[in-house]
C-alpha cells in the first residue's frame, strides 16, 4: 500500500508544480510522477539539512511541491542546452 500511496503524492504533487511552474513542461504522466517523488525527497533532504524536519520526518505538502518546483527549474536548465 505505501508504493502506491507513494506513486499517487508523487503524480499529485507533479501535478501541482506543474500548474504552478511558469512555461509549457512537456513531461508525460510518468515523469510527472517521478518529479513528484524526487521533489518531496528533496524537500525532506534540505528541510533536514536546514533543521526544519526531525530525522525520519518526511516533508509536508507545500514542500515537497516547493521540491518539486526545484527539481522542474533544473530540470528546464538542463532540457534547455540540448
Amino acid at each position: 500500500m505505501g508504493i502506491i500511496s507513494m506513486i499517487v503524492v508523487g503524480f499529485i504533487v507533479g501535478l501541482l508544480a506543474r500548474a504552478i511552474m511558469p512555461g509549457e513542461q512537456k513531461l508525460g504522466i510518468i515523469m510527472t510522477i517521478i518529479l513528484g517523488i524526487v521533489g518531496s525527497l528533496v524537500a525532506g533532504y534540505l528541510g533536514g539539512a536546514l533543521g526544519w524536519y526531525a530525522p525520519g520526518e518526511g516533508a509536508g505538502w507545500i514542500g515537497s511541491i516547493v521540491g518539486a518546483i526545484i527539481v522542474l527549474f533544473i530540470y528546464g536548465l538542463i532540457a534547455k542546452k540540448r
